[in-house]
């Protein structure tokens, strides 16, 4: 049992980001009203905005790596979205439309930089026109701002090296370095009092029967929140903002592991220096709904680089980066899962064509052409790569929209869990934290 005065985070990494007001000694408090599990941006978001809620709860962050937001929130194609594809009514539809004006008043408030450059979704073929068409209608119903039809002759005013019959402009869509603004969320967090630890790895949450040494107000703190090297920390309630493991954070507070995460990972090329010109803005094709992932596309970022993809293939390893990156335990789970084994089957031919395109750039280059025939082969690089938590039922459908989950018994009961939070979470994360929150709130009575 641990000593009363012996320092809880011996051994552990107190963060404190650049910039920071604040610096924490390795005799920080083990117990706290809330724990936010988790790093991204969106545990970083909420971790924020319930701090600001309620400044005299105590709250702490966990994150296991050694820094924050350095898997989805750092491996993204880095664009703040409008809100055009998404289902009207749905969360994302919601969230994403209010999530990118929060954005772009939080990065205006904070001086962030930003881009707004745009984007285009472009028919190159006559019979996509009417999916555009019907893309159009629903971005109107989703209120997506200054949304237009253009023409092939508006098209080369927007893009002059694109090539296409008719296209969406969506000007309000802009461009941005996600984790830059993740890390802003996590100062945010520790100059309002908050405790980010990081390298610590939550393996285990349970009910504790006694209350830590030195503590006289009982079982105020009934869920400890434990390492795989013992370390403990109690608290009153947990929110879980998982990403890549949030089915198995669920599964270790006794909550439902389903839907399941089968991570999924992006390749992208780059253009040559010598070729940004090329690109402008954002260039999307109309997507296909006969196939599972969006396609691929062009992506100006904001250190001036331009990214064309990703693909779409099945990593075999959650934080599988490389082509090579391999996780016994996350391939087996990911084969021996009914919804995955249905999926591959019913889009056979599009996931191995997904795998020859990662394989033979050349391949890639071919469809990019189709917007940008000057492109050639030798005008790319490979370049770097996502993993996308993809969530998946039993059925072999993709859970498409936003999921969040309480359990049941005496731990479930005190954990809310973002299951599922695709793309756009990064454009949403200001939104998703004020509903984070008030589900929070509304749940533990905080």
């Amino acid at each position: 049992e641990r000593a009363q005065n012996a320092p809880l985070w011996a051994g552990k990494k107190l963060f404190s980001l650049p910039g920071s007001k604040t610096s924490w000694s390795v005799t920080g408090h083990m117990t706290y009203d809330v724990a936010v599990v988790g790093g991204g941006i969106v545990g970083l978001a909420s971790a924020r905005e319930l701090i600001l809620r309620h400044p005299t709860l105590s709250f702490i962050l966990l994150e296991k790596e050694k820094d924050l937001a350095i898997h989805q929130s750092g491996h993204n194609s880095g664009v703040i979205h409008s809100g055009i594809y998404y289902t009207p009514g749905s969360l994302k539809a919601r969230l994403c439309g209010k999530g990118a004006t929060m954005a772009y008043e939080y990065l205006d408030k904070k001086g962030l930089p930003y881009k707004r450059c745009g984007k285009l979704i472009v028919a190159v073929e006559r019979e996509e026109i009417p999916r555009l068409k019907a893309l159009y209608e629903r971005g109107q119903k989703n209120n997506v701002r200054d949304l237009t039809m253009i023409d092939a002759k508006g098209i080369r005013e927007r893009e002059p090296y694109c090539r296409g019959l008719m296209a969406l402009d969506s000007p309000y869509t802009g461009i941005v370095d996600w984790r830059l603004v993740s890390l802003a969320y996590g100062k945010d967090f520790q100059e309002a009092g908050g405790t980010v630890v990081t390298e610590y790895e939550a393996s285990d949450m349970a009910m504790v029967k006694e209350s830590p040494a030195g503590i006289t107000d009982g079982m105020k703190y009934p869920i400890a929140i434990r390492d795989s090297k013992g370390t403990e920390v109690r608290c009153r309630y947990v929110l879980t903002c998982g990403g890549l493991y949030s089915d198995r954070l669920a599964q270790i507070s006794g909550c439902s592991p389903d839907p399941r995460i089968i991570p999924f990972r992006g390749d992208y090329l780059v253009l040559k220096p010598e070729k940004h010109y090329l690109v402008r803005g954002n260039i999307y094709p109309v997507p296909d709904p006969r196939f599972p992932f969006l396609g691929v596309h062009f992506t100006p970022r904001m250190d001036g680089s331009v990214w064309l993809g990703p693909n779409a293939v099945l990593a075999f390893k959650r934080e599988g980066y490389k082509l090579y990156d391999f996780d016994a335990r996350d391939f087996g789970d990911a084969l021996s899962f009914r919804g995955l084994q249905k999926l591959v089957m019913n889009n056979l031919v599009y996931g191995v064509g997904e795998m020859y395109r990662g394989v033979f750039i050349g391949a890639q280059v071919k469809i990019l052409k189709k917007f940008i025939p000057e492109l050639s082969l030798s005008d790319v690089l490979r370049g770097p790569a996502g993993v996308r938590a993809q969530a998946l039922d039993r059925d072999g459908n993709l859970v498409d929209d936003f999921v969040f989950d309480v359990g049941v018994g005496d731990v479930g009961s005190r954990v809310l869990h973002v299951r599922n939070a695709p793309s756009p979470a990064a454009t949403s994360s200001l939104a998703i934290a004020e509903m984070v929150a008030d589900e929070v709130e509304r749940r533990f009575s905080l």
